[in-house]
């Protein structure tokens, strides 16, 4: 079975996959062309000042103890998401293994041989290029491989901040509980940390001159291919970017296809599984993203101050939120879909059996700590969570867990309590029982197209073509259209142009 669904992923997504496994080189031989400028010509200076050295070994060494998504955490906010935090990310993982083996490799060469240049009377640069290079060079070829290699690996990270490469396959595999995607992302991951090692160790074998040709070579042509690619992009460049999560990247694609039906010249780009609520919206505000599907509900709670008590009727909480991104933050909310997709609790049918309960005022009345699954959007967010045990009293064990595998949890018997969506498909997949919200505080959930003001004052036609969807798609639409996704492993992509088509708001 696991064999079939990896010979389908790589006979139907193959031009996915080859632009991912792009991506993953692109970035981890930008980071390591960065890193060997920086580490090797450090190395040769330092070489001549010993603890200065012994300094810089300990700075590049406790970098290597900071936890990747940490340090890919605090560059966000410094220098925005996608490729330029992912490379620097790499770049301070890589220069340890280079900078180090440098440093040996020139410190290590006999004082004698070195005494002997100096007697002869060559200068420093011809000493270095003629005869310390050369013989550092076995080992400044292996730090440049202990360096790729951890490069490609830690890469798969760049998926988390929309720099894509092969990580988005391993994302999506596991948000989706598709192990054969997870299982082509990681071994393509490994097949290419190989290769390229491979190619290193026998770069490795050369003399220093042939080293140095190639390497000059690889350099220039590899300028040359990132230059072409950014001056070859389209005119009107569109990114559109969701939440973790089936349903985001369904109407990320919705949005795409309705786009390009009036505008096949333009130049859209879609990045599922790009982060929490506040991760996209700052995005939005930064330029680094364009458009993202977002909810009335999360708008009012999450996102605005809004002086008004959220009200339950959807019309009115829509027009709320509309009113309040404009004057707060001059972002357009376009009209919402049909559908709601609040948040719920559920829990498993023998739970609900054995303790009685079908509301939440009665899993709160049970005054027992159970454990809970949720994932980090709700865990965090105020309605979520945080507001619904102050409302509730509830006091439970609460443990963050990506989207997907909290199902498998309770399934597992792990957890007692999740929560979940309204257009789950797992809810009957798992045979779970939704919990009333009898003290009703979650709010209506319409999704609908959050921009600039600017953005859409600049491409009126965008707005119009997105519109197109507003008061449509039904609750029972997009759980069929989730379990065509998650159960079923179908493409986003394709499940989104099929729906499309099948309601005749685009033609094929």
């Amino acid at each position: 079975m696991m064999i079939q669904q990896i010979q389908q992923i790589l006979t139907t997504q193959s031009g996915e996959l080859l632009q991912a496994l792009g991506q993953h080189l692109e970035i981890s031989l930008l980071a390591l062309l960065i890193a060997a400028v920086i580490g090797i010509p450090l190395a040769i200076i330092l070489t001549a000042h010993q603890k200065l050295a012994e300094a810089m070994l300990q700075v590049t060494s406790v970098l290597q103890t900071i936890p990747s998504l940490a340090l890919l955490g605090l560059l966000i906010p410094l220098v925005g998401i996608g490729t330029v935090p992912a490379v620097i990310t790499l770049v301070l993982y890589a220069l340890m293994p280079i900078f180090q083996n440098t440093y040996a490799g020139l410190s290590g060469i006999d004082p004698a041989l070195k005494e002997a240049e100096i007697a002869f009377g060559l200068p420093r640069a011809k000493r270095l290029l003629r005869i310390e290079l050369p013989l550092a060079m076995p080992l400044i070829i292996s730090g440049l491989r202990i360096a790729l290699v951890m490069i490609i690996g830690t890469a798969t990270l760049a998926a988390l901040i929309g720099a894509g490469g092969l990580g988005t396959f391993i994302l999506v595999g596991i948000q989706s509980n598709n192990n054969a995607l997870l299982v082509v992302g990681a071994t393509l991951s490994a097949v290419l940390a190989l290769v390229v090692s491979a190619l290193i160790r026998w770069l490795g074998t050369l003399s220093f001159k042939k080293i140095t040709i190639s390497l000059a070579i690889f350099v220039g042509l590899f300028g040359l291919v990132e230059g072409v690619t950014r001056f070859q992009a389209a005119p009107t460049k569109i990114t559109i970017a969701g939440k973790l999560g089936s349903e985001p990247e369904i109407l990320m694609n919705m949005y795409r296809d309705l786009i390009l039906a009036d505008h096949p010249q333009y130049d859209v780009t879609v990045k599922p599984n790009f982060g929490g609520t506040t991760f996209l919206f700052n995005a939005l505000k930064a330029d680094q993203i364009d458009i993202y599907p977002e909810f009335t509900g999360t708008v009012l709670q999450t996102l605005v101050k809004s002086p008004t008590k959220t009200n339950q009727n959807p019309t009115k909480t829509y027009q709320l939120a509309k009113e309040s991104l404009q004057e707060q933050f001059k972002m357009a909310y376009l009209p919402p879909m049909r559908y709601q997709n609040g948040y719920d609790l559920a829990v498993s049918a023998a739970f609900a059996k054995k303790y009685n309960v079908k509301t939440i005022s009665d899993l709160a009345a049970l005054n027992q700590s159970f454990t809970a699954g949720f994932d980090p959007d709700f865990y965090h967010q105020k309605d979520g969570y945080q507001g619904l045990k102050k409302t509730y009293q509830l006091k439970l064990d609460a443990k963050i867990m990506e989207p997907s595998i909290r199902y498998k949890a309770i399934a597992d018997g792990k957890v007692d309590v999740v929560d979940g969506y309204t257009t789950d498909a797992e809810v009957a997949r798992y045979n779970l029982v939704v919990l009333k919200d009898d003290r009703h505080f979650f709010p209506p959930y319409q999704g609908a197209p959050i921009m600039k003001e600017s953005f859409k004052k600049a491409h009126p036609e965008v707005a119009k073509a997105l519109n197109k969807l507003a008061g449509k798609i039904t609750e029972d639409q997009m759980q069929q259209m989730n379990y065509q996704v998650q159960v079923k492993h179908r493409k986003a992509r394709d499940v989104a142009h099929d729906f499309l088509v099948e309601q005749k708001i685009i033609n094929k």
